[in-house]
């Protein structure tokens, strides 16, 4: 079984030397490390870095550039990708020396190809939801039907964080998944591909890609033993503003196209979800005081007004 990883990089060149060491000290290699460089072309460190690995590494590397956002040049990744599981991981995720044993375990050991995607376990990103103040509040107001770490809840057009299920052995099955540390088979995300309505900042395109393959009929998995941390480098995409708005844009977006179409009800609970947020957020510009704070209500306030008086 061949594992093609896929990773899209901007302007991360100084991961890329803890990024390749990692991959290298893997215990089953992958077939192939396909990077798609999203930087414009004056822009050449990452290039260089890249180029200096493939001379020396014992891993079979090929680079691209291609711009657009992640979910695009993850697209174009999965176009090039020859193997039989296409591993997506992120420059700045480091997974355990096992990690890609873990997932070849699981899928040959499912012989009918019921499994879809295996998604791995992100040591420090575990936060307890149940004693999380914001967790506690959603849980007062009664926003969600479900609080189960990996589930997505159909009535109200949100994932409930993954991170939020403690350090488990073996696998659970969830209904959306990250792409910080997931796989797939290659057959199914070379038919079932990211929506390029993800153009740019893709915010949450992965959970979309997963709920879509799950609606297809699949089963996707969390893997406790498939371990991996995420470092949360910093990177060129960061724009609060932008961010902020998607995540009302482009929750509204999934919600349609996974549960649509939408009652008065679910619609309903949707934006009293999105505003309750965006108090939230304005209650945040004087907890921190921030530039960023104020980027990212303004960020909200234009997403919520797109999600009641737009057409998305």
């Amino acid at each position: 079984m061949r594992f093609s990883i896929v990773t899209p990089t901007f302007y991360r060149y100084k991961e890329l030397p803890g990024y390749f060491k990692n991959i290298e000290e893997q215990h089953y290699l992958p077939f192939e490390v396909i990077l798609v460089d999203g930087a414009p072309i004056n822009e050449d460190r990452s290039e260089i870095i890249i180029n200096k690995f493939k001379e020396t590494s014992k891993l079979n590397i090929r680079y691209y550039r291609y711009g657009g956002g992640t979910a695009i040049q993850r697209n174009y990744g999965i176009e090039k990708a020859k193997g039989d599981i296409i591993l997506f991981i992120d420059d700045d995720v480091r997974i355990d020396k096992k990690f890609i044993n873990e997932l070849h375990k699981i899928y040959t050991s499912d012989i009918d190809k019921k499994i879809g995607g295996i998604t791995g376990y992100r040591t420090n990103s575990y936060f307890d939801i149940a004693k999380s103040p914001r967790w506690k509040f959603y849980r007062l107001f009664n926003f969600f039907n479900t609080y189960i770490p990996g589930s997505y809840d159909y009535k109200t057009g949100y994932p409930i964080n993954n991170s939020g299920f403690p350090p488990f052995k073996g696998i659970r099955e969830v209904d959306f998944m990250t792409t910080a540390c997931t796989s797939y088979r290659s057959e199914i995300v070379k038919t079932i591909k990211f929506d390029t309505f993800f153009i740019g900042y893709g915010v949450l395109e992965d959970a979309h890609l997963a709920l879509k393959v799950k609606k297809a009929g699949y089963k996707l998995l969390q893997c406790g033993d498939a371990k991996a941390i995420e470092l949360s480098a910093p990177s060129g995409r960061s724009n609060h503003k932008i961010i902020a708005e998607r995540t009302a844009t482009n929750y509204y977006f999934v919600f349609k196209d996974i549960c649509g179409p939408l009652s008065f009800k679910m619609k309903y609970r949707f934006i009293r979800f999105q505003l309750f947020e965006l108090l939230r957020s304005f209650v945040d510009i004087f907890r921190f005081r921030t530039k960023n704070s104020v980027e990212y209500f303004i960020g909200k306030s234009i997403g919520v007004y797109k999600v009641i008086f737009t057409k998305i």
